[in-house]
């Protein structure tokens, strides 16, 4: 697992130790952010089921100025620290070990606003369909803003969550990839 592409482009990062975690491969990694980018200029991200950090860690080297890395599992928050100071990141991020619904309350509260949300979490408890409709209703994201979601290719999520709209859907064997953005007014009613 590396760093694929950006200013960090081949630098190795740690994977969790043990098995209660799944890292998105480098092969999916790069899809991703070939459909969302592949490179940016500035923005924040929110990696909200961070593992060993490898989506917001490559969301930073390819541009985004700051991301902000959760995970609940205590390994996961060392091994995400790890790898951004590997990647010397670690002016550019912020890492909290807290579950994916309180994580969303606190940053509620802080008023942000995230250009780009990524949501990979355990896929035998997804639940990205409350999570996409939180962030709709608490307004996390920009308007021009992203959402990816990576969860087993056995479930199929709705084309429409709130105000998002799924914009690409993409399959890798045994791994989905769904991606939303906000539906504007005119394409409601188009």
């Amino acid at each position: 697992m590396r760093v694929v592409s950006g200013t960090n482009k081949g630098i190795s990062l740690k994977a969790v130790p043990g098995n209660s975690t799944r890292p998105t491969t480098d092969k999916v990694k790069e899809a991703i952010f070939n459909m969302i980018g592949p490179y940016f200029e500035g923005g924040i991200g929110l990696d909200l089921f961070a593992g060993s950090g490898g989506l917001g860690i490559e969301a930073l080297s390819r541009g985004l100025e700051k991301v902000i890395f959760v995970d609940k599992d205590g390994k996961a928050i060392h091994t995400d620290k790890t790898n951004i100071a590997a990647c010397k990141l670690e002016a550019k991020a912020e890492v909290y070990r807290n579950e994916a619904d309180r994580a969303l309350k606190a940053l509620i509260k802080r008023d942000v606003v995230f250009d780009y949300i990524f949501l990979d979490p355990p896929y035998k408890k997804q639940q990205l369909e409350k999570l996409v409709l939180i962030i709709n209703e608490e307004g996390l994201l920009a308007d021009d803003g992203v959402i990816v979601c990576e969860h087993g290719s056995e479930v199929a999520l709705p084309e429409k969550i709130g105000s998002f709209q799924q914009i690409k859907y993409e399959k890798y064997g045994i791994i989905a990839v769904s991606i939303y953005s906000k539906q504007t007014d005119m394409e409601e009613n188009a």
